[in-house]
């Protein structure tokens, strides 16, 4: 800090480094305590430059759009990356493929594909993350999964050194990627089908209107809190134990979408927290069905 008590801004080696920088405004739920440094990257390269920089033990997390996360109110102990607005490279290859970096909206990726007469990716329109946060674990919308279409990957490792590799050499699942746990992803290729562009871009136009309709995108959430059970659906569960509207401080059951905890103006990460195992003890008492969570909860409690 200055002598005026504000954080400084340190050029390494171009992007900037934020210390003890709250992480609140950075994710969908708009709750977090700090990180103790915070690193927003230039593009790709520098990103590489600046893990090479990092001690061996130092703790890395990554951030993107701040979806499907709970940062706990003590915050983030070591160095976490956001990729929002970096990491934003996407192209069509020469071979067909779409070149999709890190930090790419999912939705962005939709539109892309569609523009380019590919289709099999509309789905990620209704995936409120980074193609990095799909990646990481198969994010999915609209009965499409992210893994379904990647042909391979980039990976960072602590070192800073890039490897390429294949869906083969990942334990893909419902929601969970397994695989190479000192290493993050950098970019992938997606493999499409030909199609038609408009066809594309009026599936893409449905479902965000359904998203829309049937999901609290107008409020401060995570997207879905719980994964859905074998043959069945958490929101379905939720409701059927009477919790819609059912609030813990500042967070709340949303009443539009069960499997939704919104933030209704002063929530806290513990607020939430604690609403997500009241909902998980009341399901499993009513239902005898335990709710396994999709959201990351990540960080320390005050």
């Amino acid at each position: 800090m200055d002598a005026g008590g504000r954080v400084m801004q340190e050029q390494l080696p171009k992007g900037r480094l934020l210390k003890h920088e709250k992480l609140a405004k950075y994710t969908s739920w708009r709750v977090g305590g700090p990180a103790d440094q915070l690193y927003i990257p230039q593009d790709r390269l520098d990103l590489i430059e600046y893990i090479k920089t990092l001690p061996d033990a130092e703790p890395v997390f990554w951030m993107g759009l701040g979806s499907n996360l709970l940062v706990r109110d003590g915050g983030i102990r070591g160095t976490v990356i956001n990729t929002k607005g970096r990491l934003k490279e996407m192209s069509l290859t020469d071979e067909g493929s779409v070149y999709v970096e890190a930090g790419v909206p999912c939705a962005h990726v939709a539109r892309f594909c569609g523009e380019q007469g590919l289709i099999g990716a509309e789905f990620l329109a209704g995936i409120p993350g980074t193609m990095g946060g799909a990646l990481k674990m198969n994010a999915g919308a609209f009965d499409g999964e992210t893994w379904t279409i990647v042909k391979s990957v980039e990976m960072l490792d602590t070192v800073g050194n890039v490897t390429h590799r294949m869906p083969q050499d990942f334990k893909v699942s419902y929601r969970s990627v397994k695989g190479f746990e000192n290493e993050w992803f950098l970019a992938c290729l997606l493999t499409l089908q030909q199609g038609d562009t408009i066809a594309s871009q009026q599936k893409i136009k449905g479902l965000l209107e359904k998203r829309g309709a049937t999901q609290p995108t107008n409020q401060p959430s995570c997207g879905s809190v719980f994964k859905n059970p074998e043959g069945d659906y958490a929101a379905r569960l939720i409701e059927q134990t009477g919790l819609k509207g059912y609030a813990i401080g500042g967070a709340c059951v949303s009443e539009k979408h069960a499997n939704f905890i919104v933030n209704i103006g002063n929530a806290t990460a513990a607020d939430i927290e604690d609403l997500i195992h009241y909902v998980q003890d009341k399901v499993k008492q009513q239902q005898g069905v335990v709710l396994q969570t999709e959201v990351c909860m990540v960080g320390e409690s005050l």
